[in-house]
């Protein structure tokens, strides 16, 4: 609880759970995956609301660099309709994304390799929130340097650091502006779309799910590279498989479920992350057990959940 990011008005640290104050919290609940990365939640009013980190200005609150101090309680970043579409990354380039009622996507925090979309030259920070183009945007997720989004029609955008591939444009060229990648029957729901620091990984609605960027630790899934190249792929490519679900990602490992159930994952082995009693890499996609009664996943930095049917 170093930056308050436990919203309890202190920086001591917990063992137990403890509430955040207020009992008109919404479902959706985000973290920024690195430390120092904010905490993000929406009520049920649509107002957004951040605490922990504040040293790129992501929480919001138009202040000048001297006054970005963290903030160990909710404060709440300016508007009245947000969506439960907001996601954030840590680390030295922490940065928040949201999404309005209304289709808009706006961003605060680190700006730097043109992460924030908004096709001008590299800037510190935006400590209030600045307005991406477009008005058809539904969901969003944010990388260290990079941000991939879905738009209503089923087209995918990228846009900020694209060295490693991740922006899947055939490409290692940054970008500042929203980009199209290929496509335009992907997913928009949650956990239909995933991004590490140098990967996306996204589902189509026929069921398939693509990866680009780096190789590392064998995160695209194509069993050919399980070692520590950052040597990776600049347009998306076909994991094996048509019945995906959901996917989501945490330290290079990937987890995903089917539509019969069925848990998956592959990637970077050694924090037992591929959960079968093991510390070993894999470079494919390897079935978690034997149970069929797994239905939502999720995972932080270091550690993938899922919860099954009761």
């Amino acid at each position: 609880n170093t930056y308050g990011q436990l919203g309890q008005n202190d920086i001591v640290s917990r063992s137990s759970p403890v509430q955040i104050p207020g009992t008109t919290w919404s479902a959706n609940v985000r973290i920024g995956e690195a430390l120092p990365g904010p905490t993000l939640a929406v009520k049920t009013d649509g107002t957004l609301w951040a605490w922990g980190s504040n040293f790129r200005g992501q929480l919001g609150q138009n202040q000048a660099p001297a006054q970005l101090t963290a903030v160990s309680s909710p404060v709440q970043i300016p508007g009245t309709n947000w969506s439960t579409n907001a996601d954030a990354a840590g680390g030295n380039s922490t940065r928040v994304m949201a999404i309005k009622a209304d289709g808009t996507l706006w961003g605060l925090g680190y700006g730097g390799y043109g992460s924030m979309g908004l096709n001008l030259p590299d800037a510190a920070y935006y400590s209030s929130p600045v307005q991406i183009p477009g008005t058809t945007w539904s969901n969003i997720a944010v990388s260290d340097y990079f941000t991939v989004a879905t738009k209503t029609d089923g087209t995918l955008w990228a846009w900020g650091y694209g060295s490693y591939g991740s922006l899947g444009q055939n490409n290692l060229t940054n970008r500042s502006s929203p980009i199209q990648i290929p496509g335009t029957t992907w997913s928009t729901g949650e956990n239909k779309m995933t991004i590490s620091s140098t990967n996306t990984l996204a589902i189509k609605t026929d069921g398939t799910l693509w990866a680009w960027g780096s190789r590392y630790m064998g995160l695209l899934g194509q069993n050919s590279d399980g070692s520590y190249s950052l040597g990776g792929v600049s347009s998306p490519v076909q994991i094996p498989g048509t019945t995906w679900n959901q996917i989501v990602t945490q330290n290079y490992t990937a987890l995903a479920s089917k539509t019969d159930g069925t848990l998956w994952a592959w990637g970077y082995g050694d924090n037992g992350g591929i959960g079968n009693d093991s510390i070993v890499s894999r470079s494919s996609p390897t079935q978690i057990g034997t149970d069929t009664d797994w239905t939502k996943i999720g995972s932080n930095h270091y550690a993938s959940y899922a919860t099954k049917r009761v």
